[in-house]
């Protein structure tokens, strides 16, 4: 059977940018994170109670190999086909190997250097505005969503948001405009509740530098927003991507 009779079977699409979730338009960078993500949700050790776990996982695999290739990403584009026996489509390739190799796990020094980078800038602020409206104002969902954010952050990003309501980029949602101060004080209370367990476990396991206090913040952070932190964790990975391409490219520039 075919990529795009599979994708039919397991995704219901064969469609391969539906699949993803992003327009026949999409940059490379956007079709690189939307697999990443996508994979994600179907990686056989992250989906283990989804008997196609592992075979989602393969299609994904060859889907992004058809379109991360410009040849082939035309081909496709134009006659809606694709090539079954290219190389990238191999059946011996080991696709878990190819995903480790274009998403290499991120460190705390990664994390740090990006935190430094992101904040304040125009990234930051496009998709702080994009959370804005996909949670339709409420800063409970838009705080725990948002990258390298605490409660300090907070008054910072209202500002970037009150800015972009007053110059009528985005629509003025009651949940946000209209907040009321016992839901804010509760979402303190959350943080500072949150911050003290990371702290204490910190002290428990004998740790103090800056890196060290920066494991405990984000494993205590896994501990009560799961789903969350493995989103930062997703995007920052998807974002450092750019190791695992240049990595990809020595090794066939080396054969």
């Amino acid at each position: 059977m075919g990529l795009l009779e599979r994708c039919q079977e397991l995704f219901k699409t064969q469609n391969l940018y539906e699949v993803l979730g992003v327009n026949k338009e999409a940059a490379e960078a956007d079709i690189r994170r939307s697999y990443y993500k996508v994979s994600l949700r179907v990686h056989p050790d992250r989906a283990p109670e989804d008997p196609l776990a592992t075979e989602k996982f393969q299609v994904l695999g060859k889907l992004y190999a058809v379109l991360s290739d410009a040849e082939q990403r035309a081909v496709y584009d134009e006659q809606g086909l694709v090539d079954e026996e290219s190389d990238a489509l191999s059946q011996d390739r080991c696709w878990e190997d190819y995903w480790r190799l274009l998403f290499p796990k991120i460190t705390v020094q990664d994390i740090l250097e990006f935190e430094k980078k992101y904040k304040g800038s125009d990234e930051e602020r496009q998709d702080l505005i994009q959370l804005y409206v996909q949670h339709q104002g409420d800063m409970d969902a838009i705080t725990a969503s948002a990258l390298c954010c605490s409660q300090e952050d907070e008054p910072r990003l209202c500002g970037i948001i009150q800015a972009a309501i007053q110059n009528e980029e985005v629509t003025a949602f009651p949940a946000f405009t209209q907040e009321k101060e016992k839901k804010k004080k509760a979402r303190r209370k959350r943080a500072d509740r949150e911050r003290q367990e990371a702290e204490e476990m910190q002290k428990e396991m004998g740790l103090g530098d800056e890196d060290d206090s920066l494991v405990m913040m984000l494993k205590q952070r896994q501990q009560s927003r799961e789903k969350n932190f493995n989103s930062f964790l997703s995007d920052l990975e998807a974002k450092y991507s750019k190791k695992g391409e240049k990595s990809q490219k020595g090794k066939r520039a080396k054969k």
